[in-house]
């Protein structure tokens, strides 16, 4: 069987015998078609469209404009954070194969891909997405604040459109590492008078890199962090792709990778265009997929030490940034159980968000902007 033109997943299930001219699959409502021949072109962002489940090596894309032409030509690659030295060619966990450029080490600095709106002399806005999800979360916030700011959205390393390396060829995805590559980036953005946002499970990773660097921040903005000791556990969700093995199947599914993990969390239905955008990584190499196990990994690891932290630092007389609390109150992965006890003893703002989940800013985009603006805009809004 030629297991290179076959999704992952299939690849491990179908039975062994002469390959057939054309296989069909279903998968959750997605149609997936899948074939041998190397004559016939396919529509890579259309609902129909075959690859090998690791990349897709040939092929086109839908004629015309699609969301993701747009949202990528929004933005630009931004040089930061070495990458440590490599061991070759670096190759899948699974197989053993050699993995795509997409996969590979750089040779000096990784690559971010970051959006930025609004002039670039006002004071700076950076929003940084969750676990999993992308900048293009941020699409519906970033209009509102570029009135007054200067606000930049951008891809951590190992999702969106940033560099993907192979755990283990130049980046390992633990929190620690991305402490450090947060850094990088935000030296190299070169941001003055900076505010931060941050939602989800990158939260205490965020509050990590504010603790060194308080001179630099005058605000930070954690929207649906994992604030309690029950928040330290990932969600079945999320942790699925840890599993050995399964974890690694899983991940090569974007309707598994994407669709399910934005849309399990609250109320958020999403339209299929926007679907696009966030399956097109998973779509186009299977780099986003091995990430996914990584950070999984690292999470499971080390979530509970990095939320110990931040309660422990933000409850500190040492912590001086201005910090609010934006929640969305239908988050069916972190409960709300909690966060007022935190907050208020420590005077904290709190906003509650009553329509959205835990991916606020896809719920509730445009209302979180305008929250985000009052917060640290010259209007006194009291919440």
């Amino acid at each position: 069987m030629a297991v290179a033109a076959l999704n992952t997943a299939t690849a491990f299930f179908l039975p062994r015998g002469p390959p057939c001219p054309r296989i069909r699959r279903e998968c959750f409502g997605f149609r997936c078609r899948s074939s041998l021949s190397d004559e016939e072109e396919y529509l890579v962002d259309a609902p129909v469209s075959i690859g090998d489940g690791f990349s897709f090596s040939g092929g086109k894309y839908a004629e015309g404009p699609s969301r993701f032409d747009e949202w990528f030509a929004q933005g630009k690659m931004v040089d930061a954070h070495p990458a440590y030295c490599s061991k070759g060619k670096a190759k899948d966990p699974i197989f053993g194969l050699t993995m795509g450029g997409g996969s590979q080490t750089t040779d000096d600095v990784f690559r971010w891909f970051c959006v930025e709106a609004g002039d670039s002399s006002n004071p700076s806005i950076i929003l940084i997405h969750g676990f999993p999800s992308q900048a293009y979360s941020f699409r519906k916030v970033l209009p509102v604040l570029s009135e007054e700011y200067h606000a930049i959205a951008f891809d951590w390393l190992g999702f969106g459109f940033s560099d993907k390396p192979q755990p283990r060829y130049g980046f390992d995805y633990t929190l620690d590492e991305y402490v450090s590559s947060l850094g990088s980036l935000i030296d190299e953005l070169k941001a003055d008078n900076l505010s931060l946002v941050v939602q989800g499970y990158f939260s205490p990773v965020v509050v990590k890199y504010a603790s060194y660097h308080q001179e630099k921040i005058r605000n930070l903005i954690l929207v649906n962090p994992p604030l309690t000791e029950e928040h330290a556990n990932l969600p079945p969700n999320l942790s699925m792709f840890s599993t050995f093995l399964l974890g690694e199947i899983f991940s090569q599914d974007p309707l598994r990778a994407s669709d399910k993990a934005l849309t399990s969390c609250g109320p958020y239905v999403m339209k299929e265009e926007d679907a696009m955008v966030y399956r097109r990584p998973y779509l186009t190499s299977g780099s986003s997929g091995f990430a996914l196990n990584a950070i999984s990994k690292a999470m499971k690891k080390d979530l509970k030490r990095y939320v110990e932290y931040m309660r422990a630092i933000i409850a500190s007389s040492s912590w001086k940034i201005n910090t609010a609390v934006c929640w969305g109150l239908r988050d069916r992965w972190l409960s709300y159980k909690g966060i007022e006890d935190f907050c208020k003893p420590l005077n904290l703002k709190l906003v509650e968000l009553p329509k959205a989940g835990h991916h606020v800013q896809e719920d509730s985009g445009e209302e979180l902007g305008t929250i985000i603006a009052e917060i640290i805009g010259k209007r006194n809004v009291n919440f």
